[in-house]
């Protein structure tokens, strides 16, 4: 829109002369300047410039404006008898006043007012010039993907053939009728005005339409790459999400297993509603990134339930959480490693009871345990604690702390508050 503005001001800056010189040939001139009629015939000889002069035998010369020429139809060479209008300034030329005579033909005025006003003139070059930026810029932005120097050579020789075209399609008024019509049935093809006018145009386009595919392109880059990015943090996030559900599923079954092997019906359903209860939160929270500490704190029940049946009265799950910090969040599924580990490397007997705490601590979610080794002890690949540090910080950007003096387990969760999530 910056070049069409351009163009357009450049393009029609010729109509503030047009409008100038109609300003100054309708100005009242003094009473005491007469029209001077005059009965002999001068010849119009034509300036370089587009000016001319009406000369006559006595090496008299009258001055004869362009615009009085195309209004008229004069050319080159023309017979003219007219009244002339007294010069403004004393050593001035007279200016060609009413025509009678031309070419020794009396002078109608009636066919000077066939042809359309010059608003309607300019209200078509307007128009033109705007099809042309349309249809230039349309060619240079047609194609935006893969925009090599190459294809936009291409694209330019095509503006050049599309330029050739509406330069011959452009209104313009005929010289003598004074009627618009499209330059190539004007019978004066090479006009350097309309030339001039039409490369501004074109250029200005074609440089317009290569600024903004650079810019398309620019912000393509960084769609694409915020989008790659999206993939990469949901794929990871998928897999490590992966690594930790089979590990809980085939724990489930096991303890499951156990109940019904032992004939406890009761508790065999009990677990049953449990276990169905952490499946649910898996499926349809699992790939969420953030839940709330409530919600969690609820999955973390049901689940160290299933842990409770069985090292019954040997487990226990120590909850101090402030009622204030319920709302913040934290992503999902973090308390399951946590509690899975704890069970899976400590000793846990009737006469060591095992306490797993879950507490608040300032804006810090807790979860600790003592270290009580077992005899053998279970192989460990890292694999809990280190998805959990990569989803807390694919997720929350922030990471978690995990201190071990050998003889307390501690990791230390920064709760996020619901505003810095939106």
């Amino acid at each position: 829109m910056v070049a069409v503005v351009i163009s357009l001001v450049v393009n029609f800056s010729y109509v503030l002369l047009m409008l100038v010189d109609m300003n100054s040939e309708s100005q009242p001139r003094p009473a005491s300047q007469k029209v001077i009629e005059r009965r002999d015939e001068g010849v119009l000889s034509v300036h370089p410039d587009g000016y001319g002069y009406l000369v006559y035998p006595t090496g008299d010369s009258v001055y004869v404006p362009t615009q009085r020429m195309r209004w008229l139809g004069l050319s080159d060479g023309d017979r003219v008898v007219a009244d002339l209008v007294p010069p403004r300034h004393r050593k001035g030329h007279p200016v060609l006043g009413e025509m009678r005579w031309h070419n020794g033909k009396e002078f109608d005025y009636g066919h000077l007012y066939t042809g359309p006003s010059r608003g309607t003139e300019l209200m078509l070059q307007l128009i033109y010039y705007l099809v042309v930026s349309f249809v230039i810029l349309s060619i240079v932005t047609s194609s935006r993907h893969n925009y090599s120097v190459g294809r936009f050579i291409r694209r330019c020789l095509w503006c050049c053939v599309a330029a050739v075209v509406l330069y011959c399609l452009a209104p313009v008024t005929q010289w003598h009728s004074g009627r618009i019509t499209l330059n190539f049935m004007s019978g004066r093809m090479f006009d350097y005005l309309l030339l001039l006018k039409c490369s501004f145009a074109v250029v200005a386009s074609v440089l317009y339409g290569r600024i903004y595919v650079l810019i398309s392109q620019r912000q393509a880059v960084v769609v694409e790459n915020e989008r790659l990015k999206n993939e990469n943090l949901t794929t990871r996030y998928n897999m490590l999400v992966g690594q930790i559900n089979p590990h809980f599923f085939f724990n489930s079954l096991n303890s499951l297993a156990m109940l019904v092997r032992e004939k406890h019906d009761e508790k065999a359903l009990t677990y049953i509603d449990q276990l169905s209860y952490t499946f649910r939160y898996i499926i349809q929270n699992g790939q969420s990134t953030l839940m709330t500490l409530d919600e969690e704190l609820k999955f973390a029940e049901a689940y160290s339930y299933l842990f409770k049946i069985r090292y019954a009265d040997k487990l226990f799950f120590d909850v101090e959480v402030d009622p204030r910090y319920l709302k913040w969040q934290l992503p999902a599924l973090s308390l399951q490693p946590l509690i899975g580990n704890a069970v899976k490397h400590n000793t846990i007997t009737r006469s060591k009871p095992f306490h797993v705490s879950i507490r608040t601590e300032d804006e810090w979610l807790v979860v600790s345990n003592p270290k009580i080794p077992k005899l053998e002890a279970e192989p460990s690949t890292g694999i809990g604690l280190e998805n959990l540090r990569n989803r807390w910080m694919l997720i929350t950007g922030r990471t978690i702390e995990i201190l071990d003096d050998g003889v307390t387990f501690t990791v230390r969760m920064p709760l996020l508050k619901p505003s810095e999530h939106r």
